[in-house]
């Protein structure tokens, strides 16, 4: 039987409807970023600063972590919250797996069909079909990854270090933080990376690396960033913020028009490059902390436009996150396969675009409409079952609500 003080700790938190709006712009962001040559991608993150959605996906999936799980651990419930956390990463393991083997399908089955072995070589499949019995097993241990199917195996090596995470957020939150930026110093210098295949490469997205935006992000959803809130939101800092934004928009421009560069002192050229992202460059890191910084400033917890009917779809995306996400890796490579077999012109770009994004919104729709569903089976245990039985139940339920998290 479950006290009071647990059926609390495990009473359903009130969605942050700001994160899930984010989130659902992120996954559109990402599917236009794995459209090569899409002039529609102009409208994301990337184009105009040093970070993308990477680094925004990865920050809201560790503050999610911190917000909904350091009360649980708090409370003594650390094993209640690894069981909800492995058992994420098991959905993620396992969605991933789906992916890998009906991308590479989808991929197959395109470069044959219209005989162009480019789909193939492109997309990094082409070594699958010509060994897929190695290639299997490589893929069920993570280290062979076609291009774009990357993330995900980084979000599974947080979400499994997540609650060991908390827990010493819950214990030394402060020095929690400076060992992970310190583990992030050492990954950088000793070249820390997990093997991925063929040999003699490594993660694209080096979690060694990439912990330090999850544990900062976890850090601040435990609470913490709230005791610093009046330097974060100073005038001094935001002026920072703003001027380090600026910063990077002018060097990005250097990308797109050649003629700029020719403003950009040598020196700084050479202190600036390369800018990594597999091992989580400063610049990147720090370019989306000032853009967090502007953008929680004036998007606040009680923003009453969030609830606005026309931001829904994609909030939607946003709360159903993984499907979405596994729906836009195949929609990116049919808008390429689109506009490489038949024309790119602008008018034909802004098609598949807008395209998916109403393709990703109808399906994010329809799993809502699912999820309200209700469950016949649990309707039956709840009027059947005595009262201890009965909260055991719907704690059980309660538990796993942060499905999305």
């Amino acid at each position: 039987m479950i006290n009071r003080e647990t059926a609390a700790l495990l009473t359903p938190i009130e969605r942050d409807l700001r994160l899930d709006l984010f989130r659902g712009i992120g996954l559109w962001m990402i599917f236009l970023d794995h459209i090569p040559h899409d002039v529609v991608s102009w409208l994301t993150l990337r184009n105009y600063g040093f970070s993308d959605a990477a680094e925004y996906f990865v920050f809201i999936s560790g503050y999610l972590v911190g917000w909904i799980y350091t009360p649980i651990v708090e409370g003594g419930l650390f094993f209640a919250a690894l069981k909800r956390l492995w058992k994420r990463a098991a959905e993620l393991y396992v969605a991933h797996i789906m992916l890998f083997l009906i991308f590479t399908a989808q991929i197959a089955r395109t470069a044959r069909r219209f005989d162009n072995p480019m789909y193939e070589n492109e997309f990094n499949v082409f070594n699958f079909l010509q060994h897929p019995d190695e290639l299997i097993g490589q893929a069920i241990l993570l280290k062979y990854k076609p291009v774009n199917l990357d993330v995900l195996p980084l979000y599974i090596i947080l979400v499994l270090a997540a609650p060991f995470i908390v827990w010493c957020l819950v214990r030394r939150p402060n020095l929690t933080l400076l060992g992970s930026a310190a583990f992030y110093v050492l990954a950088r210098k000793f070249d820390w990376n997990i093997a991925s295949y063929p040999p003699g490469t490594t993660w694209y997205f080096n979690p060694f690396c990439w912990q330090l935006m999850f544990v900062f992000a976890a850090w601040c959803g435990s609470g913490q960033v709230n005791k610093i809130a009046k330097w974060v939101w100073s005038k001094p800092v935001m002026g920072i913020a703003v001027a380090w934004l600026v910063f990077a928009f002018v060097i990005v421009m250097t990308w797109h028009v050649p003629a700029l560069e020719a403003l950009i002192p040598k020196w700084m050229i050479k202190m600036i490059y390369p800018i990594d992202k597999t091992d989580l460059d400063l610049l990147r890191f720090t370019h989306f902390l000032a853009l967090a910084t502007i953008v929680t400033y004036f998007v606040s917890r009680d923003w009453v436009t969030v609830r606005k009917t026309w931001l829904r779809p994609a909030i939607l995306c946003g709360q159903h996150s993984l499907p979405i996400f596994c729906l836009g890796v195949f929609l990116s490579f049919a808008a390429h396969w689109i506009l490489t077999q038949y024309t790119k012109g602008v008018w034909e770009q802004l098609a598949v675009s807008f395209a998916g994004i109403l393709i990703q919104i109808g399906a994010a729709w329809v799993l809502d409409r699912a999820a309200k569903v209700p469950d016949l089976f649990v309707d039956v245990i709840e009027v059947e079952e005595p009262e201890p039985a009965l909260e055991v139940a719907k704690a059980g339920t309660v538990a796993a609500a942060p499905a999305h998290g």
